[in-house]
């Protein structure tokens, strides 16, 4: 698996990983929106920790800043060149 994730990106997915499990607590592990909240944290910190999303690979999507492979979209900032 190639890296398709820059460093924002995965700072930002081990936050929501720690937020889903803290409002898990909050709504009690063993309910259904604790358990919902236990599964997003657990796909954000296994994304994070590999740098790999399989969802940006069908579209071609890499948020590394400057890299990626020939005919990648890059979206490292909000914008996109014309």
């Amino acid at each position: 698996m190639q890296q398709n994730m820059g460093t924002i990106d995965r700072s930002l997915r081990a936050l929501v990983a720690i937020g889903a499990v803290a409002g898990s607590g909050v709504l009690g592990f063993s309910t259904a929106g604790g358990i919902v909240l236990l599964v997003v944290a657990a796909i954000m910190a296994v994304t994070a920790g590999s740098g790999f999303c399989p969802l940006y690979r069908p579209f071609g999507i890499t948020t590394i800043r400057g890299g990626g492979q020939p005919g990648e979209h890059r979206v490292s900032h909000l914008h996109r060149a014309a």
